[in-house]
Protein backbone atom coordinates (compact mmCIF):
# COMPACT_ATOMS: atom_id res chain seq x y z
CA UNK A 1 0.00 0.00 0.00
CA UNK A 2 1.69 3.34 -0.86
CA UNK A 3 1.97 5.95 1.43
CA UNK A 4 -0.20 9.22 0.56
CA UNK A 5 1.42 12.50 1.38
CA UNK A 6 0.09 15.84 0.68
CA UNK A 7 2.39 18.61 0.89
CA UNK A 8 0.59 21.87 1.47
CA UNK A 9 0.17 25.49 3.19
CA UNK A 10 -2.18 28.24 2.35
CA UNK A 11 0.43 30.35 1.91
CA UNK A 12 1.88 30.53 -1.15
CA UNK A 13 5.45 31.01 -2.40
CA UNK A 14 6.85 28.80 0.32
CA UNK A 15 8.25 26.51 -2.09
CA UNK A 16 5.61 23.80 -2.15
CA UNK A 17 5.56 22.84 -5.57
CA UNK A 18 9.45 22.65 -5.64
CA UNK A 19 9.23 20.46 -2.56
CA UNK A 20 6.69 18.04 -4.57
CA UNK A 21 8.83 18.03 -7.72
CA UNK A 22 12.09 16.97 -6.39
CA UNK A 23 11.50 14.93 -3.01
CA UNK A 24 9.48 13.11 -5.62
CA UNK A 25 11.95 12.62 -8.49
CA UNK A 26 14.65 11.82 -5.59
CA UNK A 27 12.36 9.09 -4.36
CA UNK A 28 11.90 7.60 -7.68
CA UNK A 29 15.78 7.70 -7.66
CA UNK A 30 16.38 5.85 -4.29
CA UNK A 31 14.26 3.26 -6.29
CA UNK A 32 11.21 3.84 -5.04
CA UNK A 33 7.39 3.98 -7.52
CA UNK A 34 6.32 7.72 -6.98
CA UNK A 35 2.91 9.36 -8.38
CA UNK A 36 3.30 12.87 -8.09
CA UNK A 37 -0.35 14.15 -8.17
CA UNK A 38 -0.24 18.36 -9.31
CA UNK A 39 -3.78 19.51 -7.50
CA UNK A 40 -3.28 22.91 -8.05
CA UNK A 41 -4.68 24.55 -11.37
CA UNK A 42 -1.58 26.61 -11.94
CA UNK A 43 0.26 23.11 -12.95
CA UNK A 44 3.61 24.01 -11.98
CA UNK A 45 4.84 20.91 -11.03
CA UNK A 46 3.06 19.19 -14.18
CA UNK A 47 5.19 21.94 -16.42
CA UNK A 48 7.57 21.48 -14.08
CA UNK A 49 8.69 18.20 -14.86
CA UNK A 50 8.37 19.27 -18.67
CA UNK A 51 5.12 17.83 -19.38
CA UNK A 52 2.95 20.68 -21.03
CA UNK A 53 -0.49 20.70 -19.18
CA UNK A 54 -2.06 21.69 -22.87
CA UNK A 55 -1.44 18.02 -24.53
CA UNK A 56 -2.93 16.00 -21.65
CA UNK A 57 -6.18 14.39 -22.73
CA UNK A 58 -7.25 13.18 -19.21
CA UNK A 59 -6.02 15.52 -15.71
CA UNK A 60 -7.04 15.34 -12.20
CA UNK A 61 -9.51 16.74 -13.00
CA UNK A 62 -11.45 14.55 -14.83
CA UNK A 63 -10.69 12.27 -12.19
CA UNK A 64 -12.03 14.77 -9.70
CA UNK A 65 -15.21 15.41 -11.37
CA UNK A 66 -15.64 12.77 -14.32
CA UNK A 67 -14.70 10.01 -12.00
CA UNK A 68 -11.88 8.20 -15.06
CA UNK A 69 -9.85 6.07 -12.91
CA UNK A 70 -6.42 7.24 -11.87
CA UNK A 71 -4.90 4.27 -13.79
CA UNK A 72 -4.32 5.48 -17.80
CA UNK A 73 -4.32 9.12 -16.75
CA UNK A 74 -1.08 9.37 -15.35
CA UNK A 75 1.72 10.13 -17.74
CA UNK A 76 5.36 9.23 -17.22
CA UNK A 77 7.46 11.90 -16.35
CA UNK A 78 11.59 12.36 -16.97
CA UNK A 79 12.20 10.37 -14.22
CA UNK A 80 12.07 6.60 -14.44
CA UNK A 81 9.74 5.66 -11.66
CA UNK A 82 7.92 8.65 -11.53
CA UNK A 83 4.46 9.59 -12.54
CA UNK A 84 2.40 12.42 -12.93
CA UNK A 85 -1.29 13.51 -12.79
CA UNK A 86 -1.12 16.50 -14.27
CA UNK A 87 -3.35 19.66 -13.93
CA UNK A 88 -5.12 21.99 -16.20
CA UNK A 89 -6.38 25.60 -15.72
CA UNK A 90 -9.69 23.96 -15.74
CA UNK A 91 -9.48 22.75 -12.27
CA UNK A 92 -9.99 26.32 -10.84
CA UNK A 93 -13.28 25.38 -11.31
CA UNK A 94 -13.28 21.51 -9.87
CA UNK A 95 -13.92 23.44 -6.16
CA UNK A 96 -17.76 24.29 -7.42
CA UNK A 97 -18.37 21.14 -9.31
CA UNK A 98 -17.42 19.11 -6.60
CA UNK A 99 -19.83 20.79 -3.95
CA UNK A 100 -22.61 18.97 -5.52
CA UNK A 101 -21.39 15.47 -5.01
CA UNK A 102 -22.06 12.89 -2.22
CA UNK A 103 -18.85 12.29 0.12
CA UNK A 104 -17.76 15.73 -1.73
CA UNK A 105 -14.60 15.63 0.88
CA UNK A 106 -13.90 12.07 -0.11
CA UNK A 107 -13.98 11.81 -3.84
CA UNK A 108 -9.79 12.31 -3.89
CA UNK A 109 -9.64 9.34 -1.30
CA UNK A 110 -11.65 7.20 -3.34
CA UNK A 111 -9.95 7.86 -6.54
CA UNK A 112 -6.62 6.72 -5.21
CA UNK A 113 -7.94 3.28 -3.58
CA UNK A 114 -7.46 2.16 -7.32
CA UNK A 115 -3.31 3.01 -7.75
CA UNK A 116 -2.36 2.67 -3.98
CA UNK A 117 -1.06 -1.10 -4.49
CA UNK A 118 0.74 0.41 -7.55
CA UNK A 119 3.08 2.77 -5.67
CA UNK A 120 5.57 3.37 -2.74
CA UNK A 121 4.49 6.86 -2.67
CA UNK A 122 1.62 9.27 -3.83
CA UNK A 123 2.76 13.58 -3.24
CA UNK A 124 -0.15 15.04 -3.38
CA UNK A 125 1.13 19.10 -4.63
CA UNK A 126 -1.98 21.44 -3.13
CA UNK A 127 -2.55 24.19 -3.82
CA UNK A 128 -1.86 27.59 -1.60
CA UNK A 129 -5.43 27.55 -0.26
CA UNK A 130 -7.64 25.45 2.06
CA UNK A 131 -10.35 25.16 -0.69
CA UNK A 132 -11.68 21.78 -1.39
CA UNK A 133 -9.38 20.39 -3.09
CA UNK A 134 -6.74 20.51 -0.17
CA UNK A 135 -9.92 19.56 2.17
CA UNK A 136 -9.73 15.93 -0.78
CA UNK A 137 -6.22 15.93 -0.25
CA UNK A 138 -5.83 15.91 3.40
CA UNK A 139 -8.73 13.17 3.94
CA UNK A 140 -6.79 10.99 1.52
CA UNK A 141 -3.60 11.12 2.73
CA UNK A 142 -1.46 9.45 5.69
CA UNK A 143 0.60 12.50 6.58
CA UNK A 144 1.32 16.11 5.66
CA UNK A 145 4.31 17.88 4.55
CA UNK A 146 4.34 21.19 5.85
CA UNK A 147 6.67 23.45 4.03
CA UNK A 148 7.84 26.78 6.20
CA UNK A 149 9.78 29.35 4.11
CA UNK A 150 12.67 30.59 6.76
CA UNK A 151 10.81 34.23 7.06
CA UNK A 152 9.62 36.11 8.96
CA UNK A 153 6.26 35.72 9.15
CA UNK A 154 6.65 32.17 8.08
CA UNK A 155 5.26 30.63 11.78
CA UNK A 156 1.91 32.95 11.35
CA UNK A 157 0.19 31.29 8.47
CA UNK A 158 1.34 27.52 10.38
CA UNK A 159 -1.30 27.80 12.98
CA UNK A 160 -3.75 28.30 10.07
CA UNK A 161 -3.18 25.00 8.66
CA UNK A 162 -2.81 23.14 11.66
CA UNK A 163 -6.58 24.47 12.74
CA UNK A 164 -7.29 22.71 9.79
CA UNK A 165 -5.36 19.59 9.53
CA UNK A 166 -6.86 19.56 13.35
CA UNK A 167 -10.78 19.50 11.73
CA UNK A 168 -9.98 17.27 9.19
CA UNK A 169 -8.90 14.57 11.68
CA UNK A 170 -11.82 14.96 13.92
CA UNK A 171 -13.88 15.23 11.60
CA UNK A 172 -13.10 12.85 8.09
CA UNK A 173 -9.43 11.49 8.49
CA UNK A 174 -8.70 10.50 12.44
CA UNK A 175 -5.01 8.96 11.05
CA UNK A 176 -3.82 11.96 9.50
CA UNK A 177 -0.57 13.21 10.98
CA UNK A 178 1.88 15.51 9.99
CA UNK A 179 5.13 14.17 8.46
CA UNK A 180 6.97 16.98 9.19
CA UNK A 181 7.81 20.38 8.29
CA UNK A 182 10.30 21.37 6.05
CA UNK A 183 12.06 24.41 6.27
CA UNK A 184 12.86 25.56 2.64
CA UNK A 185 14.42 28.40 0.96
CA UNK A 186 16.99 28.46 4.21
CA UNK A 187 19.88 30.76 3.65
CA UNK A 188 22.13 29.91 6.66
CA UNK A 189 24.10 33.46 6.76
CA UNK A 190 21.00 34.55 7.92
CA UNK A 191 20.49 34.74 11.41
CA UNK A 192 16.91 35.50 11.20
CA UNK A 193 16.67 31.58 9.30
CA UNK A 194 18.77 30.22 12.08
CA UNK A 195 16.45 32.04 14.39
CA UNK A 196 13.10 30.20 12.64
CA UNK A 197 14.51 26.86 12.51
CA UNK A 198 15.70 27.08 16.41
CA UNK A 199 11.96 28.53 16.71
CA UNK A 200 10.43 25.50 14.78
CA UNK A 201 12.20 22.93 16.42
CA UNK A 202 11.01 24.31 20.31
CA UNK A 203 7.21 24.30 19.18
CA UNK A 204 7.48 21.15 17.20
CA UNK A 205 10.63 18.98 18.01
CA UNK A 206 10.82 15.92 16.46
CA UNK A 207 8.25 16.97 13.56
CA UNK A 208 10.60 19.05 12.33
CA UNK A 209 12.61 17.41 8.92
CA UNK A 210 16.60 17.43 9.93
CA UNK A 211 16.88 18.16 6.35
CA UNK A 212 16.71 21.83 5.21
CA UNK A 213 16.67 22.99 1.82
CA UNK A 214 18.81 26.03 1.01
CA UNK A 215 18.15 28.90 -1.21
CA UNK A 216 19.88 27.93 -4.47
CA UNK A 217 19.77 29.23 -8.15
CA UNK A 218 20.14 25.62 -10.00
CA UNK A 219 16.46 25.28 -8.37
CA UNK A 220 15.18 27.86 -9.19
CA UNK A 221 16.32 27.71 -12.97
CA UNK A 222 15.28 23.72 -12.77
CA UNK A 223 11.75 23.46 -13.25
CA UNK A 224 12.19 26.43 -16.64
CA UNK A 225 13.97 23.98 -17.98
CA UNK A 226 11.08 21.31 -17.33
CA UNK A 227 13.45 19.05 -15.04
CA UNK A 228 14.13 18.05 -11.20
CA UNK A 229 17.00 19.40 -10.40
CA UNK A 230 18.39 15.93 -9.90
CA UNK A 231 18.53 16.05 -13.55
CA UNK A 232 18.90 19.71 -14.17
CA UNK A 233 21.94 19.65 -12.11
CA UNK A 234 22.97 16.79 -9.96
CA UNK A 235 25.82 18.36 -7.88
CA UNK A 236 23.83 21.71 -6.77
CA UNK A 237 22.75 21.94 -3.15
CA UNK A 238 19.13 22.23 -4.47
CA UNK A 239 19.73 18.71 -5.65
CA UNK A 240 21.84 16.92 -2.71
CA UNK A 241 19.55 18.50 -0.08
CA UNK A 242 15.83 17.12 -1.78
CA UNK A 243 18.18 13.69 -1.53
CA UNK A 244 18.87 13.69 1.65
CA UNK A 245 15.21 14.76 2.33
CA UNK A 246 14.27 11.86 0.64
CA UNK A 247 16.58 9.64 2.28
CA UNK A 248 15.66 10.66 5.79
CA UNK A 249 11.45 10.18 4.73
CA UNK A 250 12.50 6.93 3.38
CA UNK A 251 14.47 5.76 6.77
CA UNK A 252 11.56 7.14 8.74
CA UNK A 253 8.52 4.15 7.49
CA UNK A 254 11.12 1.94 7.06
CA UNK A 255 10.85 1.39 11.00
Amino acid sequence: MGRIIAIANQKGGVGKTTTAINLAASLAVNGKRVLLIDADPQANATSGLGIDPKTLSTSIYECLVDDYPVRGSQVASCVEGLDVLGSRIDLVGAELELINKPNRERVMSTMLTDVANDYDYILVDCSPSLGLITVNALTAAHSVIIPVQAEYFALEGISKLLNTVRIIKSRLNPSLRIEGFLLTMYDARLRLANQIYEELKTHFGDMVFTTVIPRNIRLSEAPSHGLPAILYDPASRGATSHMQLAKELIAKHSH
